[in-house]
């Protein structure tokens, strides 16, 4: 993906037939797909609900409509079209564009459907065609969403219309949400085209979500009033009840992390989706000792879990207080400070490299979404024994001050 038009994105307004991507690399079929593209429940997958349509537009300089409508094209079981402002939609010149839900006047009551896409004008040097891509949720209210600056009209003429035709072509992923889970996301070609273009975005939002956590954890160890008090509340607590108190149920975490993610925050990225499913997936992988996570963490990538999975349960795998100082000194995967690459070599070499740089920018993602899931996993927990501890600290006040008042 060349460049991105960037200028209020996300502002609400509007093929040859769908196509679905394959896992393949260079034309020749992957040995393994993705993981986090293979469960087993019965569900459409995200290759599935992933379509491409491309819109040719003739006689563009001809057009006088204030409004262009492509035609309906159907992705992940809705029907959608592209809606184009030739002269611009309450801007001047520039070129807007819009995804629109084609029947949302006659979809039922309450009918709403995120969905990942990206539009693209096509320039006859494809380095320079111009791309964007968002993330949003269609509804009643909201069932156009898209850019009404895309690109300035004086770009238009500079080699994107060729021999009086304009090609708009979108990506359109429709996103599957399950209550129990993070979101189950990308179609594995589409993924691999964000990753591209989006993996340092991902990092920083992972690190700096980390990086705040752990900080809270290790003001709370440095408190020295607080952690000797907290150490001997802990140490006088019977072992089932410790037990009790270092785990909690997946789903209800799993809705948290989205709350936290993705409405309270609002991050749109599915980009950020998918490295916490893979990453959960990768912790899943650890905890029952499966041989195939190797294929996405390296050996010495791989740490020691400090949270572990049980059936529905997320559980601490050792004593609190020894497993907080490992949450707030494990380091994070180094950055990787050139990026995501994008190697267009013909040769062999320039293909061994290119899925050298796939599986490492793969790596690198799923250990992020590991080691953001497993740190909000035990802040989440750690935060539940807190509250133990604060209640047991105020009750411990009110017998003392029940004594002297007794006095």
């Amino acid at each position: 993906m060349a460049s991105s038009a960037s200028e209020e994105a996300g502002i609400g307004k509007s093929l040859e037939g769908v196509s679905k991507g394959q896992q393949m690399e260079n034309g020749t079929p992957l040995t393994s797909p993705p993981y986090w593209d293979s469960d087993d429940d019965g569900g459409p997958k995200p290759v599935e609900l992933y379509g491409k349509y491309t819109w040719k537009i003739d006689k563009f300089s001809q057009i006088n409509k204030r409004e262009l409508r492509s035609n309906t094209f159907e992705v992940g079981g809705y029907k959608w079209y592209i809606l184009i402002y030739p002269q611009g939609c309450d801007v001047s010149s520039h070129l807007s564009l819009f995804l629109c839900v084609a029947n949302h006047d006659m979809l039922l009551p309450g009918w709403s459907h995120f969905a990942q896409f990206t539009i693209a004008v096509v320039n006859k040097d494809p380095k320079k065609s111009m791309y964007s891509d968002t993330l949003h949720r269609f509804w009643k209210k909201e069932h156009d969403w898209g850019w009404k600056k895309f690109m300035d009209l004086s770009k238009v003429v500079d080699g994107f219309v060729d021999s009086d035709t304009l090609i708009i072509k979108a990506q359109v992923q429709v996103i599957r949400e399950r209550a129990d889970r993070p979101f189950h996301c990308l179609d594995f070609q589409y993924r691999r085209e964000l990753v591209r273009v989006y993996l340092t975005n991902v990092e920083k939002i992972c690190r700096h979500f980390v990086e705040e956590q752990r900080g809270k954890l290790g003001k709370f160890i440095g408190d020295k009033a607080r952690w000797p008090s907290f150490c001997a509340f802990w140490l006088g607590i019977d072992q089932n009840s410790r037990r009790r108190m270092s785990r909690e149920k997946s789903d209800q975490i799993l809705k948290l992390v989205i709350k936290n993610f993705f409405i309270e925050k609002e991050v749109t990225s599915t980009l950020v989706m998918d490295s916490l499913y893979s990453g959960l997936k990768g912790l899943v992988g650890q905890t029952n000792g499966k041989s195939g996570i190797g294929k996405h963490l390296d050996a010495e990538e791989q740490t020691v879990p400090i949270v572990s999975m049980e059936n529905d349960m997320f559980v601490l795998v050792d004593d609190v207080l020894l497993l907080l100082e490992r949450a707030v000194l494990e380091p994070l995967p180094p950055k990787d400070e050139k990026g995501p690459q994008n190697h267009t070599n013909d040769d062999t070499s320039g293909e061994d490299t290119n899925r050298d740089s796939i599986q490492r920018d793969e790596r690198h993602l799923t250990e992020l979404g590991r080691q953001t899931i497993e740190i909000f996993v035990f802040a989440h927990i750690f935060s539940k024994i807190e509250v133990a501890y604060e209640e047991a600290v105020a009750l411990k006040k009110l017998e003392e001050l029940s004594t002297e008042e007794a006095v």
